[in-house]
């Protein structure tokens, strides 16, 4: 499994781990069924601990994202396309919240806010 991680970044490995994984599923990469590396073995690929790599799966299980089989590893689960929306949506929305918050507090407007999304949205190549 190809994961970009980095010491440099504020983000805790395990966090890392689980943010690429979950991005794959939620965007189609890992389909239902996919199997995921043991933990030891992506611990091994990645030169991190056996606890970060746990940490972040069993926060992906607590998301319903991926679950384990007994003596046969873990898989990504069957999430309907909705909750993927949603869970997506609501990901977004915790990551932004302080931020939009913050920027009305400093003054700007609702208006100025959208247009700095659509603005980003434009960069990324994603605006409808």
């Amino acid at each position: 499994m190809l994961l970009n991680l980095t010491d440099i970044s504020s983000e805790p490995l395990q966090g890392q781990i689980s943010r690429q994984i979950r991005a794959n599923i939620l965007a189609g990469e890992l389909p239902a069924g996919t199997s995921l590396p043991s933990i030891r073995v992506l611990a091994r690929e990645q030169h991190v601990s056996v606890i970060t790599v746990q940490r972040a799966y069993e926060h992906l299980m607590r998301e319903g994202l991926i679950h384990s089989r007994r003596g046969k590893g873990f898989f990504v689960s069957e999430v309907p396309e909705a909750a993927k929306k949603a869970l997506a949506k609501q990901r977004l929305m915790d990551s932004i919240k302080s931020h939009v918050i913050s920027s009305l507090a400093e003054g700007l407007s609702k208006g100025d806010i959208n247009q700095i999304v659509e603005t980003i949205m434009k960069k990324a190549g994603k605006a409808k």
